[in-house]
């Protein structure tokens, strides 16, 4: 399966990006962690009173981590442009219209003008979003959203297959 999943995802890289999350946003929950991990290390005095820091601030940097995981990637492999979303694919071939969405209007994007049947992967930390309608009459899905820090440059290159 590693195998498998390792060879969809080769291919010539046109557009490559992380939704790491920044580095000012870690203090808070590094706080917040040292300050449970101080609570129950009152609680019990002598050696396993560090045991709440060897536990707490590694698990709060590993879901820091793990929430920064998500990759936007455009790769081109065997003639066919893809859009990749973390692990959800798009063939550009079945991308319509693709809009971009300004960090001030991303609310109403996700809230009231949104459709339940799109698929969106959103980071709150990045702030312009991307959507791409799709065209594939079989795919009940209407649109993805999701979070990019280059809406423009990857709206340009899914919007040139189809120029092209």
């Amino acid at each position: 399966m590693a195998e498998e999943r390792a060879s969809k995802i080769t291919g010539e890289v046109l557009h490559s990006e992380r939704l790491y999350v920044p580095w000012w946003l870690w203090p808070l929950p590094l706080l917040g962690g040292g300050l449970l991990a101080a609570e129950i290390h009152m609680g019990y005095p002598g050696v396993r009173a560090w045991l709440p820091y060897l536990i707490v601030l590694p698990l709060v940097v590993a879901i820091l981590l793990s929430m920064g995981r998500t990759k936007v990637r455009v790769l081109r492999r065997d003639g066919e442009t893809e859009l990749w979303v973390g692990d959800a694919h798009l063939p550009v071939r079945f991308a319509g219209e693709v809009e971009v969405i300004a960090k001030n209007d991303k609310r109403r994007a996700l809230g009231r003008d949104a459709d339940p049947a799109a698929f969106v992967v959103h980071r709150g930390w990045v702030g312009p979003a991307l959507r791409v309608r799709l065209d594939d009459p079989a795919d009940p899905t209407p649109y993805w959203l999701f979070s990019t820090r280059k809406p423009e440059a990857l709206a340009k290159l899914l919007s040139e297959p189809r120029s092209a």
